[in-house]
């Protein structure tokens, strides 16, 4: 479903990412693990198109869309969730999930099912919708964050360190979305820092540093695998990718 190949990316005058391979087949999670600043939502923005590449293809569905803007490549199916959440604090949870089908111009009746269908999977939010974003706690608004990328109705997730700053139990909330997004169909590529969570609902995984691949496995070898567990599964940090 999605072909990365050589991907050359700068930052300004610093490269981030040195010849960047992967792919993601539809249906799959594959997770991609690795320190900060190795590089790993440079890569999600290169795909989504923030930051183009220099070098390099970005295919999805057969399509070439290197270059392509951010709007087109929503178009086409793939959504991005940005680190952070990055929602519009002083918009209602309503408007801020409702901007997520802009590109597909729904309106009225049309928007409000559709909104019905991502609160069916958040119901957390459902007595929120009228309150400003702002207000809602860090879980809620991941969620709202994860809702609006839905409500593009996209074939691929992008998502960008879902669990950040998050308390386990919510943790456990997100990415069982996550599970429940590949269930009816959905592909993601997932950016994580609890690589131990997201290995553990990943078909398989890469492990990025300095910009480069260095290792890409089935994700249960990969938990098996002692120099990824030193560096990124909590055991001690002794391993030479740091």
């Amino acid at each position: 479903m999605l072909q990365v190949t050589s991907i050359v990316t700068y930052h300004g005058d610093v490269q981030a990412l040195k010849g960047v391979s992967l792919h993601v087949g539809v249906g799959e999670i594959v997770a991609l693990i690795g320190s900060n600043g190795a590089g790993k939502s440079t890569v999600l923005s290169t795909i989504s198109g923030l930051t183009p590449p220099r070098q390099g293809r970005v295919s999805f569905e057969g399509k070439d869309i290197t270059g392509l803007s951010p709007e087109r490549i929503v178009r086409l199916g793939v959504s991005h969730v940005l680190e952070g959440r990055q929602l519009f604090g002083p918009m209602s949870v309503r408007e801020n999930l409702i901007l997520g089908s802009y590109h597909r111009g729904l309106q009225g009746r049309e928007a409000e099912a559709e909104l019905a269908q991502v609160l069916e999977i958040f119901p957390a939010v459902v007595d929120h919708l009228d309150r400003p974003a702002a207000d809602l706690s860090g879980g809620e608004q991941q969620m709202v964050a994860i809702g609006r990328g839905l409500m593009a109705k996209p074939r691929m997730l992008l998502l960008d360190e879902p669990s950040i700053g998050l308390a386990p139990v919510l943790v456990k909330e997100i990415f069982s979305v996550i599970e429940r997004f590949r269930e009816q169909g959905g592909t993601t590529l997932l950016v994580e820092q609890n690589s131990r969570a997201a290995l553990n609902i990943a078909d398989r995984g890469y492990v990025l540093v300095t910009g480069k691949v260095v290792l890409d496995s089935e994700a249960q070898d990969l938990l098996q695998n002692r120099e990824v567990q030193r560096a990124y599964l909590g055991r001690e940090r002794t391993g030479t990718w740091e």
